[in-house]
């Protein structure tokens, strides 16, 4: 989109960024979770932005004539605020979760603040250093192609005259959304109903499907089916019974997953007892009950964690910005986002074919959703800020305006790196 060596300072600078962030979970010996990765995907969103909102920077001063050299300083210069903020904020919220939050929501907060720290960086400093390099050697070096230079460049949509349509469309979607919610409501996975998880090893690669599917016709339900380390090797959470504390229950269980699994075993037959009872190399390798009780408590923990983000989030960006009406703006924007996300998946649950459950995958998703929202909010929020310092005598919705239409490119942009990781991870990333 910005040209061969654009794009590769880009992807020199997210290389990096892993690397740093790769070297600082080792060094503390943390442990890779769902939402840890979640928190990775984050990171690399942000990390993109922060090059996807420089580089439009840089357009625009060329645009305005500068020569390569100032274009990039006054470029770097000028989009600094509004990736201060983006990660300011999106850091605060980490930290909250972080504090606030247990288990897989604590994950996902100390992936995303070492990858913030690392990210901005990364993006600010060491792209600097690359992109200044390759215009010494290239005086005409451009940010873009003949089909991607002047992409959304001479845009004058009347956003906020046509608000009202946005609303009606909004309300819409936000009624069907909750009307969902309080009829449909979700499939709740074991990491909110509780249930017993058992790590089994077998004696030759399987697929988890084939796993899944056997396990399902024994006990029932949704059983969850990862990879557990090796192929040969898999972990499995199935809800069935978990409210009884009955001891046969726990029996029964151990009896029904050996019948489920024995066929998957090719040298020689195992034994229930050797199955069982964790003697053998192969068969039951641990096994966890979590209660509901714990499953809520996690929940919970969740939702407190997320509605004092908010609150931070709006105290932020009301000093930050001067305006209230800002800081409000940001988060029923983060509200409107999240609540449409949670209703269309409680909308389409049913009807799709493969596992929709509400478990914690579910909710490093809802975090990453939030994370970007605000992160586009900021960039556009900054944008109206300097509009309304160069054109203090202008109709504050022109200024608005304005703001929108100069973002577009870099929205744009930001979404579409963005889609392309996650249809990347929707095709090949398995179940999970």
């Amino acid at each position: 989109f910005y040209g061969f060596k654009a794009g590769a300072v880009a992807d020199l600078a997210l290389i990096a960024n892993l690397f740093f962030l790769a070297g600082v979970l080792a060094s503390f010996g943390a442990v890779l979770t769902l939402p840890g990765i979640a928190g990775i995907v984050l990171t690399i969103g942000t990390a993109v932005d922060a090059n996807v909102i420089i580089f439009e920077r840089i357009k625009e001063e060329m645009r305005s004539g500068k020569n390569v050299a100032n274009a990039i300083s006054a470029g770097y210069e000028n989009a600094m605020s509004a990736i201060v903020d983006a990660n300011v904020t999106t850091f605060l919220t980490a930290l909250i979760l972080f504090l606030v939050g247990t288990g897989p929501i604590k994950g996902f907060a100390t992936t995303l603040m070492i990858g913030v720290v690392s990210s901005f960086f990364t993006a600010v400093f060491m792209s600097r250093l690359f992109i200044e390099y390759f215009a010494k050697k290239d005086e005409n070096m451009k940010f873009g192609n003949k089909l991607t230079e002047h992409f959304l460049e001479n845009v004058h949509i009347d956003f906020i005259g046509k608000k009202k349509i946005g609303y009606i469309l909004s309300a819409c979607l936000i009624v069907i959304s909750i009307l969902s919610i309080s009829i449909k409501g979700f499939t709740y996975g074991v990491d909110f109903t509780g249930g017993r998880t058992y790590v089994v090893r077998f004696d030759q690669d399987v697929k988890t499907n084939e796993v899944r599917a056997a396990v399902a016709a024994e006990f029932g339900g949704n059983p969850e089916v990862k990879t557990f380390g090796s192929n040969d090797q898999v972990r499995i959470t199935t809800n069935y019974k978990i409210d009884s504390n009955d001891p046969a229950v726990d029996k029964e269980c151990d009896q029904k997953l050996y019948k489920a699994l024995k066929g998957f075993y090719l040298k020689e037959s195992i034994s229930e007892y050797d199955f069982c009872q964790q003697v053998d190399p192969r068969g039951i390798q641990s096994s966890q009950k979590v209660q509901p009780t714990i499953a809520s408590e996690l929940l919970w923990d969740a939702i407190i964690a997320v509605l004092v983000s908010l609150i931070l989030i709006f105290i932020y960006i009301a000093i930050r910005f001067k305006n209230w009406q800002f800081g409000m703006g940001g988060v029923i924007s983060l509200v409107h986002d999240s609540l449409l996300t949670i209703g269309m998946f409680s909308l389409f649950y049913k009807v799709m074919p493969f596992s929709m459950e509400i478990d914690q995958s579910f909710i490093a998703a809802i975090l990453t959703v939030i994370g970007y929202s605000i992160n586009d909010n900021v960039v556009i929020f900054d944008r109206i800020r300097e509009y309304n310092g160069l054109y203090p005598k202008r109709e504050r919705h022109d200024n608005i305006n304005l703001a929108l239409n100069s973002t577009l490119s870099r929205t744009f942009s930001t979404s579409m790196s963005t889609f392309v990781v996650l249809l990347a991870i929707f095709c090949f990333g398995g179940e999970s």
